[in-house]
């Protein structure tokens, strides 16, 4: 379980711009991704924006005919598995492709087909629905296709545990390859699920910011006046690479994947532990698997929702295991500006975590404009900040009480 683990590429789709350079320009600038929903009508919702990816197609990425075989959680994934390899620079044809995989994280994975033949059944009945109805909306196809598309005949999974699904993803991918049960693994997280249903399911849980006049200003974690989540929609796939063969071929590197911590609260089926003591378990058995000490972290990149439960809780869990480091720590949630892309939230800020480290600059939070005098660390406030980044943690917390924590470092050889 000592391989050494790197991350080599990185492929992005989001709602503040596809490709790594386009996310990460818009990250650094303060950019909001959220807008009024575009894609059906939604005037009757108690929340009215969401941040789309507006400069997704998917011809530019996959034959015409596979695509329509695709929900578009799919076309996602393969996308930015697409770009991550391309960014890595591994030419997939001298590729071991039996000791490459791929493994997906997603909350909901095909919904918008679901909903597409759920209107042709009631309208035109069982006979109209499409024999691709079932392979384009189960959660796997998301990694089936990645794997399809490239090859890779190596380990392949898929998880969905909600909002942390995609950090799972990158956990057990980094696991697969310590064991040495491949030497690749693309980790990518994937979520197409601004639909009218799952719109108004979340509208009924009373969990979307309503402030729908001031799109941009609706997503403020850790901000007196949040008032919930911007759904969000995309997809960010890392290329994680072992040690072995990185040296091999004189790869680019990101940053090193250290170390994971996974934890449930088993306390409630959509509210936090009020007390943060999964998430902060998860944090420190991260630092702990990475080698580190609490001092050696300089950054987080927080859950950071923007709902009233979850930044308290967060910050609280930070105070837990940091205690009084934690005032000097760095934190910024990139939800601010990308909004909460569910399950595919935990690989985009992971990718964000990884670029920070690699150009030693932290994005802001921005919208945080008044002090929660719950929520009194420093979150980085609507300017990003130029500082050299030792370690980081990425977190993600989920439904049904999940928690998810990847600790990078910056490669010193």
């Amino acid at each position: 379980m000592n391989r050494r683990v790197f991350v080599t590429g990185i492929g992005i789709i989001s709602p503040v711009g596809s490709g790594k350079e386009n996310f990460w320009k818009a990250l650094k600038e303060g950019q909001s991704g959220i807008s009024q929903v575009s894609r059906f009508d939604a005037s009757s919702f108690d929340s009215r924006i969401a941040g789309e990816v507006k400069d997704f197609n998917s011809d530019d990425f996959l034959p015409r005919k596979e695509a329509r075989r695709m929900d578009r959680f799919s076309q996602f994934a393969v996308s930015a598995s697409l770009m991550a390899f391309q960014d890595s620079g591994i030419d997939l044809h001298q590729l071991n492709k039996e000791r490459a995989g791929v493994i997906l994280g997603s909350g909901i994975g095909g919904i918008n087909t679901f909903e597409e033949q759920h209107e042709i059944l009631m309208i035109k009945g069982p006979q109209k629905v499409s024999p691709f109805f079932i392979p384009m909306m189960i959660v796997n196809m998301g990694a089936a296709n990645v794997a399809i598309q490239l090859g890779l005949q190596g380990p392949g999974s898929c998880v969905s545990t909600a909002c942390e699904a995609s950090t799972h993803a990158i956990g057990e991918a980094l696991r697969i390859i310590q064991r040495g049960d491949a030497d690749l693994m693309v980790a990518v997280g994937s979520e197409a699920s601004i639909t009218p249903i799952a719109l108004a399911g979340f509208c009924a849980m009373k969990a979307l910011s309503t402030r729908n006049d001031e799109p941009q200003l609706a997503s403020r974690p850790f901000e007196k006046n949040r008032d919930g989540f911007v759904m969000a929609e995309g997809a960010a796939a890392l290329i994680l690479e072992a040690k072995e063969s990185v040296e091999r071929r004189n790869a680019t590197i990101y940053a090193e994947l250290k170390g994971y911590g996974s934890t449930c609260d088993a306390y409630h089926i959509t509210a936090p532990d009020p007390e943060g003591k999964g998430a902060a378990r998860s944090m420190m058995i991260a630092v702990l698997d990475a080698g580190l000490t609490i001092e050696e972290v300089d950054y987080i990149n927080a859950h950071g929702t923007s709902t009233p439960l979850n930044d308290k809780m967060e910050t609280l869990a930070i105070k837990k295991i940091f205690g009084e480091y934690a005032r000097k720590i760095r934190i910024s949630s990139t939800k601010s500006m990308t909004g909460h892309l569910l399950g595919a939230a935990g690989a985009l800020e992971a990718a964000a975590t990884v670029l920070s480290i690699f150009e030693g600059v932290i994005p802001p939070t921005i919208n945080l404009v008044e002090v929660d005098p719950e929520c009194d660390l420093d979150y980085t406030p609507n300017h990003a900040v130029r500082v050299p980044i030792r370690n980081a943690i990425s977190n993600s917390f989920g439904f049904g009480g999940h928690n998810g924590s990847l600790v990078f470092g910056s490669y010193r050889g």
